[in-house]
């Protein structure tokens, strides 16, 4: 009887992701379509860009037809589609690489920074709220008024923020870049010091930025939960406030939280780009940045596509999170 109540589990939860994949599907089919056609509507003219100013009407024709710009927008989209469909993004306007070589060498450089981020943000946010329950009143308060500045700042003001602070007045850390311009010729220990010492500004605004929302959130959820039965049926039982807060309360509370790891992923991935346009770090942001000042068409779809692809694995993941973190809803 067991084995078959696991097995009807076993293929609900398979339905929900194969149920979850065509819809991200559809999500990122809409993605692709609509960033296409707002990107050919926007101001600006890639063959402009890359002729520059002086390039008469012949020479922008000429080149508009080498680039395939002269092609109804129609044929334009299918030809990406299909180029994309078989792993092939193309080839960027402005420095003539294949878009795939240029996403491939800047993502290393998004995964770490996208995934430091992400973990010491919910590791932060997580201790802020649990403390905040415990907090005075007026402590909390200003904590909640400070958390939620946070989460509302944009990325791209805080980075400029710590810069000013941490680089120009108090001499701290370095501005740019992913290493120094001495870095290849340190000693292994000293050039890791010096990419952790250009990661930690970067690393820094998206994990306060991260962290204000982690804490609101988890805030808000450990609250819901203390004025639960069992966590005062726990209390009369005379269990220490450690163990109730550990065993208890963080642990229920943790189920919408691990909703809102899955969906934090796209929301950080679209905050590093601004943060890695400012501090001019070698990632996905800056390459996308940089393509859209140069109008380059496909290093701005994929980059569209990628970003709707983890707005869809992080619904998915939010999803069967949930799922596993609670049984009622894993046995729905």
């Amino acid at each position: 009887m067991a084995s078959a109540v696991g097995v009807l589990h076993i293929e609900s939860m398979m339905q929900r992701v194969i149920h979850r994949l065509f819809t991200g599907l559809a999500v990122v089919a809409g993605v692709i379509a609509l960033a296409f056609i707002l990107l050919h509507l926007a101001p600006g003219d890639p063959a402009r860009h890359l002729a520059g100013p002086n390039a008469s009407a012949v020479q922008l024709a000429e080149l508009r037809r080498t680039l395939g710009l002269d092609r109804p927008l129609a044929v334009q989209f299918l030809g990406w589609v299909g180029q994309a469909a078989r792993g092939d993004w193309g080839t960027s306007i402005a420095t003539g690489r294949p878009v795939g070589a240029m996403l491939g060498e800047a993502w290393p450089a998004t995964a770490v920074l996208v995934s430091l981020s992400l973990l010491l943000s919910y590791l932060l946010g997580v201790m802020i709220g649990l403390a905040q329950v415990r907090m005075p009143r007026w402590a909390d308060g200003a904590v909640s008024v400070g958390s939620t500045a946070l989460f509302a700042m944009p990325g791209y003001w805080l980075g400029v923020l710590l810069m000013w602070l941490l680089v120009y007045r108090w001499h701290l850390l370095p501005a740019f870049g992913v290493a120094g311009l001495d870095a290849e010729f340190l000693p292994p220990a000293a050039r890791l010091f010096d990419r952790l010492r250009h990661l930690a500004l970067p690393l820094l605004t998206l994990t306060l930025l991260g962290a204000g929302g982690v804490a609101r959130f988890a805030r808000g959820a450990l609250m819901d939960i203390r004025a639960a039965a069992f966590i005062t049926a726990a209390r009369a039982r005379g269990l220490p406030p450690e163990v109730v807060d550990r065993r208890y309360l963080l642990r229920n509370a943790l189920v919408p939280v691990i909703t809102l790891l899955g969906l934090s992923l796209p929301a950080l991935f679209s905050g590093a780009v601004f943060v890695e346009a400012v501090f001019a770090w070698p990632g996905i942001g800056r390459v996308l940045v940089e393509a859209v000042q140069a109008r380059d068409y496909p290093v701005v779809m994929a980059a569209a596509t990628v970003s709707a692809i983890l707005v869809v694995v992080g619904n998915l993941v939010a999803d069967l999170g949930l799922a596993w973190s609670d049984p009622r809803v894993r046995h729905a």
